[in-house]
């Protein structure tokens, strides 16, 4: 049986960081923990949201935020969240600030370690109502994480799992366009990227979900056409508009579950937490394609015909080198060779690959060898 299920509440609009107070009004939340990364403060962004709250004092801010948020910056926020006794998270950032957060909302309001509310744990069993209400505001477009049910997050042992459950959907989205404007070429484009990812994994998946693959198709079709001028010219409001559209589309299709793009980007980004997971998705996407072809909801749903009609392609057969194209144009590595990565790791990122959640959803299964042929094809290039 499928859950088809939509449940998160979005303000989505040009100044759309207005309806912060309301939205903290709506949802209960009086002492706020803000969340997010110096860069974020930097930007100027974390002023334009204190002077939305209007609030009488400021409130805690974390900005130790990590690129790739682990089980260390949970702890330090969850104390932060507590000792100023706070009843809720406002994230303000990317998809790692808005994933710490929902961290945050889980180990504040339950005992244990992180580690036992990981999915592939039984942690989502663990996960229950008294989860912290978290409103995300992001400032990237690419993650889509103001509106998934899960968070990444690298545990102390090193393994990057993901933590989901109804209960961790942020109780509102607050997607402002403006707030993205001024975010860098490269980071555009990696998190267009993931993006793009999100669309493509969530579409494949062979989980009975129309809803969804609309979405996903759509997202999809917005992305493509407007990431690079995104990238080229990030003062565009039309195209930061669709940029961060897609991103939330992507995300809001995740329930069918994504695939082996995903279970090896979390497992190497495990290995390596200074690698960016957008473009470590946008590197894995061509071989995991190939690799999905074969699978029978691929062939028989038509679903590569309906891939590259949103692509705007002129054949299914062109959509891994049109990806890797893309990749490249936006000036991002196309191989894993060139991002450090060695064939001696290979082994490890299988094995967290096989683990991972991401995994059993993928179209078709694959075997360690199956794996390793996608390894070493994203290792060489498209």
């Amino acid at each position: 049986m499928s859950l088809i299920n939509y449940i998160t509440q979005i303000q989505f609009d040009f100044g759309a960081i207005a309806k912060l107070p309301d939205e903290c009004t709506r949802i209960g939340i009086k002492r706020p923990l803000i969340v997010s990364d110096a860069g974020v403060k930097a930007a100027g962004l974390i002023d334009r949201v204190l002077i939305a709250l209007q609030a009488d004092h400021e409130p805690p801010i974390f900005l130790d935020t990590p690129p790739n948020p682990n089980e260390r910056a949970v702890r330090a926020a969850v104390a932060m969240y507590k000792e100023n006794q706070c009843d809720g998270v406002i994230a303000v950032g990317g998809g790692s600030s808005i994933d710490l957060a929902k961290g945050v909302a889980v180990c504040a309001t339950h005992e244990g370690p992180l580690r036992q509310f990981a999915l592939i744990e039984g942690g989502l069993q663990r996960i229950t109502s008294a989860t912290a209400p978290v409103i995300a505001v992001p400032t990237t477009a690419g993650t889509g994480s103001e509106v998934g049910r899960g968070a990444i997050l690298i545990l102390d042992d090193g393994r990057k799992l993901g933590i989901i459950s109804p209960y961790v959907v942020p109780r509102s989205a607050i997607c402002d366009p403006q707030l993205t404007l001024g975010l860098p070429a490269q980071l555009t484009a990696a998190t267009g990227m993931d993006a793009i990812a999100h669309c493509i994994e969530t579409f494949l998946s062979p989980a009975f979900n129309p809803p969804a693959d609309g979405i996903a198709l759509d997202g999809l079709w917005r992305a493509w056409r407007h990431i690079e001028i995104a990238t080229r010219d990030g003062s565009n409001v039309a195209a930061r508009l669709n940029m961060m559209s897609a991103s939330l589309q992507g995300a809001l299709a995740f329930q069918k579950g994504l695939g082996c793009v995903h279970s090896l980007s979390h497992s190497l980004g495990g290995i390596n937490p200074k690698l960016h997971h957008g473009t470590l998705n946008a590197i894995f996407l061509p071989a995991v394609i190939r690799f999905n072809r074969e699978a029978p909801t691929v062939q028989g749903e038509g679903k590569m015909v309906r891939l590259a009609g949103a692509m705007g392609l002129e054949s299914p057969a062109n959509v891994e080198s049109a990806i890797a194209r893309m990749t490249a144009d936006l000036g991002l590595p196309t191989r894993l060779s060139t991002l450090g990565v060695e064939r001696e790791q290979f082994d490890r990122i299988i094995e967290g690959a096989l683990a991972d959640h991401s995994h059993k959803t993928n179209p078709r299964e694959a075997s360690p060898a199956d794996y390793r042929d996608m390894l070493e094809e994203s290792f060489q290039g498209f």
